[in-house]
């Protein structure tokens, strides 16, 4: 996340390509207040856009006696036009930084700054190949950080930013909430605990960034470590930073590199949540099974179908797939079964996947090529598969699982026995656990403790949409096998009574029933402690249904 701020410097897409977002000069003035504290101070920004943290950190300088600041300021900047807006902006208002226009990866980890500040460019794995991840993964490991293949680019800006300060150095850097949630940056959390004396973290509930979707946060971490625990400042928004002192949540992890998205939590809530899920009740989704994407076809809008149309243009059974319509909405109850499917093909929902198994026949050849006048062959995923028209499918998964929701994620016993498409994850269950699975986990996963989970592993967007990857959906936690033994007399009991109410949308009703029954009859927790993650869970839901 780099920070431009004129759109003459590139397009909007353009910039999200290279990872750069506008940062509020509020957020910038505050960053560089506090690690700046004086007029000798040496101040570098990796990936400085057009100069919003180096005018910021100019003032400041400036503010403390500094009278020369080309010196003592220096910008990196890949993106020439920008590099250059930089240094002009920088001159015109009498703070000039030295501004260079280069790759950060090439820039030398000297240990000579005593301030690293800024916003790294955040371009997710996908987009992060070749030469660029090479050199971020090597700059990274002359740190002693190894990042998986599934890094983001902003985790090896962390580890060779801190690779410039001097032993009592102080980063201040904005950072994707992933450094909280993701796996992938487990060696960036051990690595900041590790490096540095200490750690804050400043959490805001609401949207401070209007490009950006996902949740941000901020590190200002500083002295030589290590340390055994991190500070937590949550605020409301930009303006409540001039109102931050001292007083701060501390959290102690267990583990270094353990996620650090408990922190979010009122203290109560989160040792019952840890010492609930340390019992052996619940276990990670994958000791269930495993979690599958979608198929991706490329054009949903084209390769699935109404059966009407289906029929209209005579293609056989053999070129039609069953699927899960496009979408999540319908998967709302516990189960989605057959009777369920053909109503929705009757009633217009796109239901078939049009996937000839080999040789097309007359009818398949003849869509075929009606898909190609329009160019469908064209599209990204289409164009690099052979042939274009045949969509890679898996086999059906025992349940379905809304992995973007505004509530909580659902597993449906998918009993239509349909493939899915990449609206929704599929979870295949491991062999002896599929009939007690399929038949209960739906409900049993309808409680307090497995939504704050959500909460936790998941990643919140703008608009209060929470998501999970299939790598952090396979970390949510459920209840376990030996628990559903022991409950499913009552879980039996309890379905009939509530399947219609969760189709009505009485979500939270259900799970408190749920909660009284498993949480507190079955597993003995205490009501108090029960009420106290419930509460914790309406937060977590609150914040994120606050980003607009």
């Amino acid at each position: 996340m780099s920070d431009p701020l004129f759109s003459s410097l590139g397009h909007l897409e353009e910039r999200k390509a290279r990872g750069a977002f506008f940062t509020p000069p509020d957020l910038a003035d505050f960053i560089a207040a506090w690690a700046i504290r004086s007029p000798k101070d040496r101040v570098l920004e990796p990936s400085c856009g057009d100069a919003a943290f180096l005018l910021s950190a100019g003032q400041r300088l400036i503010d403390l006696g500094c009278g020369e600041t080309k010196a003592a300021l220096r910008g990196v900047e890949i993106h020439a036009a920008s590099a250059a807006e930089a240094a002009s902006r920088t001159a015109n208002v009498g703070a000039p930084a030295t501004v260079v226009t280069g790759d950060f990866f090439d820039h030398e980890a000297d240990k000579s700054w005593n301030v690293v500040l800024g916003n790294p460019p955040y371009v997710r794995y996908q987009g992060f190949t070749g030469e660029n991840r090479r050199k971020g993964q090597g700059a990274a490991l002359a740190q002693g950080v190894r990042l998986t293949g599934l890094a983001s680019s902003w985790a090896p800006f962390v580890a060779h930013a801190a690779g410039h300060l001097t032993p009592s150095g102080r980063l201040g850097l904005v950072l994707p909430g992933e450094l909280l949630t993701t796996n992938y940056a487990a060696a960036i959390r051990s690595f900041l605990m590790s490096r540095f004396r200490s750690v804050r973290l400043v959490m805001f509930e609401r949207r401070v960034f209007p490009d950006v979707s996902e949740e941000v946060i901020l590190l200002l971490a500083e002295g030589a470590g290590p340390t055994d625990h991190f500070l937590v400042h949550q605020v409301d928004d930009l303006e409540a930073l001039s109102a931050i002192d001292d007083s701060a949540a501390r959290w102690k992890p267990k583990r270094s590199d353990e996620k650090w998205s408990p922190a979010l939590l009122p203290s109560g809530a989160a040792e019952s949540y840890r010492k609930i899920v340390g019992q052996g009740a619940f276990e990670r989704l994958d000791a269930w099974g495993a979690t599958q994407l979608g198929a991706v076809t490329g054009n949903n809008s084209w390769f699935t179908m109404t059966t009407d149309r289906a029929s209209r243009l005579r293609l056989e059974a053999s070129d039609l797939v069953p699927v899960s319509p496009p979408g999540s909405k319908h998967l709302r109850g516990l189960a989605f079964n057959t009777a369920t499917w053909k109503e929705m093909g009757t009633n217009g929902s796109r239901v078939w996947l049009f996937r000839p198994p080999g040789e097309p026949n007359p009818a398949a050849q003849a869509l075929i090529r009606e898909g190609e006048a329009e160019g469908i062959q064209n599209a990204y995923k289409c164009r690099v598969r052979s042939p274009w028209w045949r969509v890679p499918i898996s086999q059906p998964g025992h349940l379905l699982f809304t992995y973007m929701n505004h509530e909580t994620p659902r597993l449906v016993t998918n009993s239509a026995r349909v493939r899915h498409l990449n609206s929704v994850h599929a979870v295949r269950l491991k062999s002896g656990r599929v009939r007690l699975g399929s038949a209960l986990l739906p409900l049993a996963a309808l409680n307090t403790l497995t939504s704050l989970s959500a909460e936790l592993v998941g990643r919140s967007y703008g608009g209060g949409i929470l998501k999970l990857e299939p790598t952090e959906a396979n970390t949510l936690a459920v209840p376990s096998l030996a628990t559903l033994q022991s409950w499913s007399v009552a879980l039996q009991s309890l379905m009939p009574q509530l399947e219609k109410p969760l189709r009505g949308g009485a979500l939270n009703d259900v799970i408190r029933q749920v909660d009284d029954a498993l949480l507190i009859e079955t597993l003995g927790l205490r009501k108090r402690d029960v009420r106290a993650l419930e509460d914790a869970r309406m937060m977590m839901f609150e914040r994120r249904a606050a980003r607009k």
